[in-house]
């Protein structure tokens, strides 16, 4: 009667499963090779070897480049901030704003801020590349600034506690510009320190 059978449906889940499977994978790969290789040394093909996919195969799932890798550095973003909230799914509450400050540093000291680092320089070259850039990095840049207010348990109506929050991700961001060149550990650890107690009296009250 031209319905779909059982055994269509059944052979279509595992079909998805695998599409799912091999999107992250690429996705994965392209992450990786944007932190290791930068932007010219990261192309489609390099990234489908890389998953164990055929180029023909990341190409049907990003057909240029530029959507390979926005697409991926926004997906290792996302996941990041899922992984974030799971640490602290109560928030922090005052005595534990050291912990997600370190966190928080912890976002820009990853392959994932290095990978991204290399997508912002080259979009300052590649006409296609630079809209694309331009509006995920504000789309990452608010999403961060909302889970860093929520786990800081900030209140923004406040006079200056919105330009403190965003002061703390400025830092987070110098932190790890730094520690491209080199892993200062010790350094940041006195910085994250610091910046917790400014966050405690900024958030009193």
């Amino acid at each position: 009667m031209g319905g779909v059978s059982t055994v269509d449906r059944t052979e279509r889940v595992p079909k998805q499963d695998r599409s799912r499977a091999t999107r992250q994978r690429l996705l994965e790969a392209a992450v990786a090779c944007l932190a290791e290789h930068g932007w010219a040394g990261s192309t489609v093909l390099v990234v489908a070897e890389r998953a164990g996919v055929s180029r023909g195969a990341a190409q049907h799932h990003f057909p240029t480049r530029e959507d390979l890798f926005t697409a991926a550095v926004e997906y290792v973003a996302e996941e990041r901030s899922r992984a974030l909230r799971a640490l602290f799914p109560q928030g922090a509450g005052a005595g534990g704003r050291r912990a997600v400050v370190a966190a928080l540093v912890d976002l820009y000291t990853g392959p994932l801020f290095r990978a991204a680092l290399h997508l912002w320089v080259a979009a300052g070259d590649e006409a296609q590349l630079r809209p694309r850039v331009t509006e995920l990095e504000a789309r990452v840049g608010r999403e961060t600034h909302r889970i860093a207010v929520e786990l800081l348990g900030a209140d923004e109506s406040r006079p200056g506690v919105r330009e403190t929050v965003q002061g703390l991700l400025d830092m987070a961001r110098g932190l790890g510009l730094a520690n491209l060149l080199t892993d200062d550990r010790a350094r940041r650890e006195r910085v994250v320190a610091q910046w917790a107690r400014l966050l405690d009296e900024a958030l009193a009250g």
